[in-house]
């Protein structure tokens, strides 16, 4: 940063000065003066024009903070949309899923053997069957286990004759929570650009506040400089009047001096003329008085 203006350096007047310093001091002070207020002016217009650049950089940070506040609440309004479409839907998809569940209930799938389980059930009932030596009456009981089961194996197939629409159902169901999921992944995403561009903006506020403390300093810098040159071209001007009413002064006793001398000499011209009258004989110079004064 820009150091302070070096007060040594400084030239200063009083009305003492103006009072009794003699014409050369006097002009010597408004050369020191001036030529201080010159190169305060210099520095006064540096520390201005840094100012500005600090000022102009500000506002680009400024700007780029804006354009990142605007990128994030673009992002955050299309994380928004994305939100609503999952939520809808999940809740399609959940709708779907338990429309599934009851439709197995009303079937009961959940319920009873799978038909896997019921075949190797008859087949083993079949081959005890077939290898077994049995009573009649064991026979007929495993007669009857076997008819049962086969039984149960014809209804359950008929069930599952009956889950395609069930399968239908829960397949668009998943279909329709994995583009939820979709839409989930891009919410991810695109709320961790809309943080990242937050992020960014509040960088850019924090740069653009330090710049400004350095431009508001800078301007301060540039105010102690203005005022000092101006302090110094004000007394260059007083100093400068002085010299003026000096100079009149001079010329004011120079025209006296001058009045004087041709008086003298005018008086000393009609002495001389008077002489001339009275027969007196006038050398060169004294004709030479009298040409100059007119009298002769």
């Amino acid at each position: 940063m820009t150091d302070s203006i070096d007060q040594s350096k400084n030239v200063s007047v009083t009305d003492d000065d103006l009072e009794n310093k003699s014409k050369g001091e006097l002009i010597k002070l408004a050369g020191q003066l001036r030529d201080r207020r010159n190169d305060l002016n210099q520095m006064a217009s540096e520390r201005a024009s840094e100012r500005d650049d600090l000022n102009a950089k500000t506002r680009d940070k400024v700007d780029e903070a804006q354009e990142h506040r605007e990128k994030r609440d673009e992002l955050n309004e299309q994380v928004q949309e994305h939100k609503e479409k999952r939520n809808e839907l999940n809740a399609e998809a959940n709708e779907l899923f338990d429309e599934v569940e009851q439709k197995k209930e009303e079937l009961e799938l959940n319920e009873g053997k799978s038909v896997d389980q019921l075949e190797e059930e008859i087949e083993d009932l079949e081959f005890k069957q077939q290898t077994e030596v049995l009573g009649s009456e064991e026979e007929q009981e495993l007669i009857e286990k076997i008819e049962d089961k086969r039984e149960q194996l014809a209804e359950r197939k008929e069930k599952l004759e009956q889950t395609d629409d069930v399968d239908e159902i829960k397949a668009e169901a998943q279909e329709i929570r994995s583009e939820a999921s979709q839409h989930h992944q891009k919410v991810t995403e695109l709320a961790d650009e809309a943080q990242e561009h937050h992020n960014q903006m509040i960088e850019a506020y924090r740069e653009a506040d330090e710049v400004r403390d350095e431009a508001d300093e800078m301007h301060e810098k540039f105010v102690e400089a203005q005022e000092a040159a101006d302090q110094h071209h004000e007394d260059f001007v007083r100093v400068q009047k002085r010299l003026r009413e000096l100079d009149k002064k001079e010329e004011k006793e120079e025209r006296s001096r001058r009045e004087e001398e041709k008086e003298a000499a005018r008086e000393e011209a009609e002495e001389i003329y008077q002489q001339f009258k009275d027969g007196e004989t006038l050398d060169t110079e004294d004709l030479m008085k009298l040409q100059k004064t007119g009298l002769l």
